[in-house]
């Protein structure tokens, strides 16, 4: 045996361990992906009725926004409304106040005062005391 040939028998004995040492994690990569493509699969078989459930929802979330879109336009509508009616009153009460709130008082005044002389016989009125 010459030395070129041991040579050669050891680069040889080099290259099977070295492909030795490689084919357990090539192995083990081989079993990843194969999982890999496994998993790839059901989340294709599953996700096709979870796809056709999100549409569906969809298509009921975006009938639900039309109908409150009326909804809202509705509102709108009565809170224009109530704010007419809110001024219309406001304006028959500043009126009522202008034309009769005055004479109102005055009347009432003088009932009380035609009251208390009838029922009193003569007796003077309690002081009215202000600020309270």
């Amino acid at each position: 045996m010459s030395l070129g040939s041991i040579a050669a028998l050891i680069a040889a004995i080099a290259l099977v361990a070295l492909v030795g040492f490689l084919a357990v994690p090539l192995l083990k990569l081989g079993r990843v992906l194969e999982e890999t493509r496994l998993l790839v699969r059901d989340v294709g078989h599953n996700s096709v009725p979870i796809l056709q459930e999100l549409r569906g929802t969809v298509a009921e979330a975006n009938n639900e926004i039309s109908k409150l879109s009326l909804v809202t336009e509705d509102v709108a509508k009565v809170s224009a409304n109530a704010t007419v009616v809110a001024e219309q009153a406001s304006q028959m009460s500043q009126l009522f106040a202008a034309t009769l709130g005055g004479p109102l008082v005055k009347t009432a005044a003088l009932s009380y005062g035609v009251r208390n002389a009838l029922k009193g016989g003569g007796k003077s009125p309690k002081p009215i005391r202000r600020g309270q």
